[in-house]
């Protein structure tokens, strides 16, 4: 062991993101973020009426914001054990051969369909964020390079003023999912347990896929 080893930095020193409770994701600059999940529409197949509908949609709703949001696509290789599993406990429970032996056909034509295809599934998501201090001076470069490396337990927003912020995020919310509802486009937001899920699903998508998470109702703090 050297003796002038350095100690190394928890990895949440490079993650931005403080806590996440109440459906918000705190930021460690004290930006409050909100996440919804957005149903795909496909343009092609509509009709020249509906697709002018859509772009006309998409335009009012861009002119009808004044903040920022973030669109993100995620996309990951299709997973389909869960389904496979399910089919494998049909096939003991049938009765009937010739039903058996269907599904375990289709079983294995699913299976190499998948591999063959390399078959990705994506996910959409409307980013929305709110600052308390936008519209404030803005900071220096030394005030906000210090801000980004603070660690966590040095974050406090009071919860009276958590609640405050909340109300202008939702205000936000409400904003971003009747516009995308003028495209014809169905949103859900994020909860609590939902947004903890995708940050572990992304920052570690090997690990993921072989360990839940347990619901955070459930969690016990010792």
């Amino acid at each position: 062991m050297m003796k002038n080893a350095k100690p190394k930095m928890p990895t949440q020193n490079y993650i931005d993101i403080a806590e996440i409770h109440d459906d918000v994701v705190l930021m460690k600059d004290n930006t409050l973020v909100a996440v919804l999940l957005v149903a795909s529409i496909n343009f092609d197949l509509k009709s020249a009426e509906e697709q002018n509908a859509i772009i006309q949609g998409y335009i009012s709703f861009i002119n009808s914001i004044s903040f920022t949001v973030q669109i993100v696509i995620q996309s990951r290789e299709l997973n389909i054990d869960g389904y496979l599993e399910r089919l494998k406990v049909k096939e003991k429970e049938q009765t009937n051969e010739l039903l058996k032996i269907q599904i375990k056909e289709y079983s294995q034509y699913i299976k190499e369909l998948v591999e063959l295809g390399d078959i990705m599934s994506k996910r959409f998501y409307v980013v929305i964020p709110y600052n308390p201090q936008e519209g404030l001076k803005k900071q220096g470069l030394l005030a906000k390079a210090f801000n980004s490396f603070q660690a966590v337990n040095i974050v406090n927003v009071r919860r009276e003023k958590f609640l405050k912020y909340k109300l202008e995020l939702n205000r936000r919310i409400e904003l971003v999912a009747s516009g995308l509802s003028s495209m014809m486009v169905n949103s859900q937001q994020l909860d609590t347990q939902s947004l903890i899920e995708l940050f572990y699903n992304t920052y570690n998508p090997d690990i993921s896929e072989q360990q839940q998470l347990t619901e955070v109702g459930k969690l016990q703090v010792e």
